[in-house]
């Protein structure tokens, strides 16, 4: 079965007849009967019926129309995004990341872009998720990596890429257990304005307990380097404990808490060089 069949097909169901549908695609009228009746030879039934006057769809006909429309949609979809890509030839592209990407490989990707589109400028910065959202809604940036949240800001979308968890991180040896039951030990956290410090302020509410921070890091790598020395405890995003580091315990959070997945975050409309990187990072995804 081949695309043209499906589009030859398609123009005569379309057209009425397959002297319209020839001239609908410019193409000779006995070129459009052989590839429809090679189409019906392919699949073993009759699609249409055929009189003088006009052509009908059969039963099987009217099932294979269904599927040969949706399929030609996705082609032409395909084309566009393509063609879209292909006109990338100049612009700029700020990306925004938080530490926690998970096994996405971010300088692969940008890399692979910046070979593919050498007239984009590409910059990158990293910060807390409250920031860069900030900067995205102000359009400081164009794309930004992290975890989604269930609320976006107004003129955003996201577009998630992997599913993250929430665990609980101790000292080498020491257990785990109940958050309730963590009631005034130290905790270690990112700063105020990460997403994961205000699920660790809004658990404290909820279970009425009080989890103090007694020690801050800038990034998940920092917070396991504090958990690891015996400082205190953390709550992290799972793929962040998932790399090589220094050795923590890794539990699971009770009560059971989830994590927003991974994903971009991007204002609408995208520029072409922005939605260009963006299908690129779709395309890489994460394990």
């Amino acid at each position: 079965m081949e695309l043209r069949q499906l589009t030859y097909f398609e123009a005569v169901v379309r057209c009425g007849g397959f002297t319209r549908a020839a001239e609908d695609l410019l193409v000779a009228q006995p070129a459009i009967s052989a590839q429809v009746r090679r189409l019906e030879s392919e699949l073993g039934v009759a699609l249409l019926t055929r009189t003088t006057r006009r052509v009908a769809l059969t039963e099987a006909g009217e099932l294979v129309l269904a599927r040969a429309r949706r399929v030609l949609a996705e082609v032409a979809a395909a084309r566009d995004e393509a063609a879209q890509v292909a006109q990338v030839v100049r612009g700029a592209v700020a990306v925004g990341t938080t530490g926690v990407l998970g096994g996405f490989d971010l300088p692969a990707v940008l890399a692979g872009f910046a070979r593919r589109h050498p007239g984009v400028t590409l910059s990158l910065r990293t910060g807390l998720v409250d920031a860069l959202t900030d900067d995205l809604v102000a359009g400081a940036l164009d794309l930004v990596l992290g975890p989604i949240h269930p609320e976006l800001p107004p003129g955003t979308a996201a577009t998630p890429l992997a599913p993250d968890r929430l665990v609980l991180l101790t000292p080498p040896g020491r257990e785990g257990g109940d958050l309730a039951d963590l009631d005034g030990q130290p905790f270690v956290c990112l700063p105020s304005g990460s997403g994961l410090r205000d699920v660790l302020d809004g658990l404290a509410a909820r279970l009425g307990v009080d989890l103090p921070v007694r020690f801050e890091a800038s990034t998940p790598d920092g917070v396991r380097d504090l958990v690891a020395a015996g400082l205190g405890v953390a709550l992290l995003a799972g793929s962040a404990v998932d790399r090589p580091g220094p050795t923590v315990g890794v539990h699971e959070v009770v009560p059971a808490t989830a994590h927003p997945p991974f994903g971009v975050l991007h204002r609408t409309p995208m520029s072409p060089a922005a939605r260009a990187l963006h299908l690129a990072m779709i395309g890489a995804g994460a394990p």
